[in-house]
């Protein structure tokens, strides 16, 4: 029988809050798109690089007693390039691929994460892949390719290459996820969360500013403003601090694997809000893909590990 840790006391919690995540990120896709077509995808960036490192300060203020709380400065750094990885990088690409693509197929190249966060953690030595694993990142590969063909052979190159876009992007954010753990355990999600977007969010504004200020502010009505608080407070502010909690309960690898339940959500919310369709070999090679990521998240029982 294999070994088994502890169960963490939060740990239905922890779940019931992911699978809740799951629900709100998998709207945030067509809310986006949304929020795109009225204020551009720069717009967006320098509204969420305005907002979030202010409730940073605010949080840091209210949980920790400082505004800034003094770190080690081998820990800052790491912050600061954790920061350009999670937010200017991974946030700036994904904002940009949704924008090229569409909604659906956004969440199913990003529900490819738990594939990249496997291969981290082989590469770091926590984990060493089985058949079967090798198996799962080659299936979900084959997917990959059969959910971008419509795409490619339709000449649809713009779409197609928001896709690739997104493929780096979710790399980023598994990445983020696994490097981001240690820091978070060491000093908390609260100040890990805040620093990292502080951190981050310099670069986005500095690029942001000089297109985002001509965006159409003016004209947003109250629905409008609403979704954009929700979309930057609640999905991703909020959202990226307790999902660094949940790993932290759960584990990254218990935890990677519930993002593959995103695209059926923002599939059935795409198609409610935009009327969104889809062909039989997206959903034929979406399905390849979650079963791909699928086997190769839960093939580690397997006993037969490769040598």
């Amino acid at each position: 029988m294999p070994h088994r840790s502890p169960t963490h006391r939060h740990d239905q919690t922890a779940l019931m809050a992911a699978l809740a995540l799951i629900v709100i990120w998998g709207a945030n896709f067509t809310l986006q798109k949304f929020l795109f077509d009225l204020i551009s995808p720069t717009g967006f960036l320098m509204a969420r690089y305005i907002i979030m490192p202010s409730c940073a300060l605010l949080l840091m203020r209210w949980r920790l007693g400082r505004w800034l709380p003094a770190l080690p400065r081998k820990d800052l750094l790491h912050m600061a390039w954790l920061g350009f990885a999670g937010h200017t990088l991974h946030v700036g690409l994904v904002t940009y691929g949704i924008h090229w693509s569409t909604a659906f197929s956004s969440a199913v190249i990003l529900a490819c994460g738990p594939v990249f966060t496997l291969l981290i953690l082989r590469y770091k030595g926590f984990e060493r892949l089985s058949l079967a694993q090798v198996a799962g990142v080659g299936l979900a590969l084959l997917g990959v390719l059969m959910f971008l063909s419509d795409k490619l052979l339709g000449g649809h190159w713009r779409a197609g290459g928001g896709d690739l876009v997104l493929l780096i992007a979710a790399s980023l954010f598994s990445y983020y996820t696994v490097a981001a753990k240690p820091l978070m355990q060491r000093h908390g999600p609260v100040l890990t969360m805040g620093y990292t977007t502080l951190l981050g969010s310099l670069p986005i504004l500095l690029l942001s500013l000089p297109v985002g200020l001509q965006a159409p502010w003016a004209t947003l009505d109250a629905w409008a403003w609403a979704g954009m608080f929700w979309s930057v407070l609640v999905s991703a502010f909020m959202g990226w601090l307790i999902w660094g909690w949940i790993n932290i309960v759960r584990g990254v690898a218990r935890t990677a694997p519930l993002m593959y339940l995103m695209p059926p959500m923002t599939g059935l919310f795409a198609w409610a809000w935009s009327g969104e369709h889809y062909t039989w070999i997206k959903i034929a090679g979406a399905g390849v893909i979650l079963s791909g990521v699928a086997l190769a998240q839960y093939a580690g029982q397997i006993k037969w590990r490769l040598r």
